[in-house]
């Protein structure tokens, strides 16, 4: 029986200071045991091709892993979690063949063709918010904008009611960061429950929305089950606020970071689509990938990962290796825009990219637009990223607009 490895206590720099733990990190090895901020033990890869290779490997399971962390989580705590398991059992936790079933049946319901009508309305809610800044003094991007234009897309596309999405915004801002245990419990019971209603008014009133589609939508005789449309609208909500949210703050602070960068965009506008990208990875949105487990022994970048173990990617860190990307610490809008794993990779693919891809681009064109002059309000030190281990977004983003 191999010893337990030791493991590298990781501290709060790993989510307040990314790039440069990151580094350090990578400097060590590709793949190293750790303890997460959060407590878990697992197995941190930071290595692009090590990142890559392990994302499609089949060795390493999603499913059963919200049960293995609960079981983890209550020897910890000496109580079982409350967080809602309806909540959990979503794309981004099962296997072949589930996985390929559901992926089958939401990519039935959320096509391009879906995401790409929504332009025009993505480009009036920027047109809209915008309108409504007050530019007398500084503005918080967050707040004003870069909260609310994904919230509202997302809740627009998946039919929910105007005067719930604060709600959401709410739980939704729990559910991503390290409140304590009791708090995450009941931000994902109040959000399991109100989607439980939620998704039976639209079996009943079905209206032109994705969450009536998914209702709706069969392969071969199948649906998903009330379980599965709550979890699929779960990951859908998440994935397509939370993340963009990121991209939208953090793609417009590294233009800030870049002067060079923002003139060059700001003097051509069909740039934007591969600023996008380069956003994407130079200040990926998404930390660590959801968690994986280890079916059987994995060995990858020389190192032996033992069955059994939990293992998570660190995307933002394989974005910036500099074995795969070259000055991979500089923002460059015209670098090739292929490669990156800012969405993931494999299987579970961020189901909402393109809509994530086209947000981006309208949200800091339109700013570009509108604002001839965009400066940041407070000193660049005084910026603090969010206390999560899976997002990499900003707590603030003071601006100065004019």
């Amino acid at each position: 029986m191999n010893p337990a490895p030791e493991r590298l206590l990781l501290t709060d720099d790993f989510m307040h200071d990314p790039h440069t733990t990151a580094e350090a990190l990578r400097a060590k090895g590709p793949v190293l045991p750790v303890v997460l901020p959060t407590g878990l033990p697992a197995w941190l890869v930071t290595g692009y091709a090590e990142a890559r290779d392990l994302l499609t490997d089949d060795r390493l399971s999603s499913a059963g892993v919200y049960d293995r962390l609960e079981r983890l989580r209550e020897a910890a705590d000496g109580k079982p979690s409350s967080f809602s398991a309806d909540l959990a059992r979503h794309l981004l936790n099962t296997d072949p063949p589930d996985h390929t079933r559901l992926r089958t049946l939401v990519n039935k319901a959320f096509t391009p063709r879906t995401v790409e009508r929504l332009r025009p309305s993505i480009e009036e809610i920027a047109h809209e918010l915008t309108g409504a800044l007050d530019t007398s003094g500084p503005v918080d991007l967050l707040p004003a904008y870069a909260y609310p234009l994904p919230m509202i897309v997302i809740c627009e596309l998946l039919g929910i009611p105007k005067d719930d999405r604060e709600s959401f915004g709410a739980w939704s801002n729990v559910l991503v960061s390290t409140a304590p245990p009791e708090e995450i419990g009941a931000a994902s019971a109040a959000m399991g429950g109100y989607l439980a209603g939620l998704l039976e008014q639209k079996r009943k009133d079905p209206a032109d929305d994705l969450l009536s589609a998914l209702v709706a939508v069969s392969e071969a005789g199948d649906r998903l089950s009330v379980p599965e449309l709550i979890a699929m609208t779960f990951v859908l909500l998440i994935g397509g606020y939370e993340t963009t949210v990121n991209l939208i703050a953090g793609g417009l602070l590294a233009l800030l970071r870049h002067p060079d960068q923002l003139a060059a965009l700001r003097a051509d506008p069909a740039l934007l689509p591969a600023a996008v990208e380069e956003f994407l990875r130079f200040e990926t949105p998404n930390n660590l990938s959801s968690p994986r487990y280890t079916k059987e022994s994995v060995t990858v970048g020389g190192t032996e990962i033992p069955a059994g173990e939990f293992v998570v990617i660190s995307l933002l860190s394989a974005n910036r290796d500099g074995t795969r990307f070259g000055a991979p610490g500089r923002l460059d809008i015209t670098r090739p825009a292929g490669g990156h794993l800012g969405f993931g990779h494999g299987i579970h693919f961020c189901v909402g990219a393109p809509l994530g891809r086209i947000e981006g681009e309208i949200a800091v064109g339109h700013l570009l637009k509108t604002f001839p002059r965009i400066e940041l309000a407070v000193p660049e030190q005084d910026l603090r990223w969010r206390t999560s281990t899976a997002m990499h977004g900003l707590e603030a983003l003071p601006l100065l607009l004019a």
